[in-house]
């Protein structure tokens, strides 16, 4: 017996799942879902709890939904604070096997803490100068080499010229149909003097960084005792062993991706490095870094890369063939780097879906811009190992089958099959 949505008794489906039962292989007194039929106490009492299942079941798949569409424009509203929250968290999960190595070396956990974080610093500050104060410089001399770009590209800029004639008599046709309201626009008034502008964007920048240097300590200064205390708050000795191993395979997989690629891109970036400057071109080393840097962005940001190697190019050499082959360069040995040398050292373990990585790409590049795009790849590992250990909620089995977002084992039909 089983109710339908009005609440009606359906005995004729109730006959049918029986027989159906029967010829599944079910125990006697079993219909769908494993429900006894025998008894209407037992059967209503089943029943109701089934129901009740279900109701629970869809109102945590409408929370889950309304959580993941609001999720995101809270993460842009706030970025100002889960912007760098999350830049520490992801940069101090990498930094925890460097921390567990000087524990078990007896170097205390504060002085263990703050040793990871000067080390990343002193990193960071060199990779940043090394790109920063040459690019500051390059840059600065690109109004003085617009000739020798223009002279460059003149083949170029002669075709678009020619279309953008052509679209000029267009737009002049279609103007002189009808009058043409011009759009309004807001002038933003920028600051009158170096004061006002470190007054509002400088102090921002810096609290944001000391706030992220901040969280990196103390989630190191911490880790030991919040791991041991996560896992001995456990109830079971299997719940214990399972977020043991949720947090070790979430430490591992972050900090092998990211000291992989780290590798990879520093390699790749001297590479770079040391074939333009055997090309004659001014701050090899910038270059390395600029392709090293924006080679942490999947797919979208070697083509970066190779424009502002073009862009450099052009900038320097007078022939446009030799202008563009920095970033002919940069193309061939990237294809090398994606295709035969990550894949031969990462290995399986790290592959990830492509289409998840563009996703990714899309979603922490839209919320939080370069960033965002930077932390992509280390948050979706991370997100896919808890989810991997947790169980991913069963939707299709909801909609079609049970009614619950957790799979049905089918353990007590393998039993009778055994009997």
């Amino acid at each position: 017996m089983r109710l339908g949505w009005r609440g009606e008794r359906n005995v004729e489906g109730e006959r049918v799942a029986e027989d159906s039962g029967k010829g599944a292989g079910m125990a006697p007194g079993e219909g769908a879902f494993g429900l006894p039929l025998d008894g209407d106490e037992a059967g209503d009492e089943a029943r109701v709890g089934l129901r009740r299942d279900r109701l629970l079941a869809s109102l945590t798949l409408i929370a889950g939904i309304g959580l993941a569409l609001g999720t995101p424009f809270a993460l842009k509203a706030g970025a100002e604070f889960f912007l760098p929250t999350t830049a520490a968290l992801v940069i101090a999960i990498a930094l925890v096997p460097v921390l567990e190595w000087l524990e078990r070396h007896r170097v205390p956990s504060a002085l263990a803490s703050l040793t990871c974080v000067l080390l990343f610093l002193v990193a960071a500050n060199i990779a940043l100068a090394a790109i920063i104060v040459p690019a500051t410089e390059f840059f600065r001399k690109l109004p003085d080499r617009i000739d020798r770009i223009q002279m460059n590209i003149a083949p170029v800029l002669d075709l678009y010229s020619n279309l953008e004639k052509y679209v000029n008599r267009t737009v002049r046709h279609l103007a002189a149909s009808g009058p043409v309201n011009a759009p309004q626009t807001t002038a933003v008034a920028p600051p009158s003097s170096i004061l006002e502008l470190a007054a509002t964007s400088a102090p921002t920048a810096i609290v944001q960084v000391f706030f992220g240097i901040l969280v990196v300590y103390f989630f190191l200064s911490g880790w030991t005792r919040l791991r041991r205390r996560t896992i001995t708050s456990r109830s079971s000795f299997g719940g214990a062993m399972a977020t043991a191993r949720v947090i070790q395979d979430v430490v591992d997989d972050t900090s092998a991706y990211l000291g992989t690629i780290t590798i990879i891109n520093l390699s790749l970036g001297l590479v770079i490095a040391f074939a333009l400057w055997l090309l004659g071109m001014p701050y090899p080393l910038m270059w390395g870094g600029i392709v090293a840097l924006f080679n942490y962005i999947p797919y979208f940001g070697p083509i970066v890369a190779a424009m502002l190697l073009a862009l450099g190019g052009l900038m320097t050499f007078p022939d446009i063939w030799v202008a563009l082959l920095p970033a002919a360069i940069m193309i061939g040995a990237h294809l090398l780097e994606a295709n035969a040398i990550t894949p031969f050292i990462v290995g399986h373990r790290l592959t990830i879906n492509p289409i998840m990585i563009l996703i990714s790409l899309s979603f922490w590049g839209w919320v939080w811009g370069t960033p965002g795009a930077l932390l992509a790849v280390p948050l979706l590992i991370i997100i896919q190992t808890v989810i991997g250990a947790a169980g991913k909620p069963d939707i299709a089995g909801f909609l079609f089958e049970h009614g619950t977002l957790t799979q049905q084992r089918r353990d007590r039909r393998a039993r009778d099959d055994a009997d």
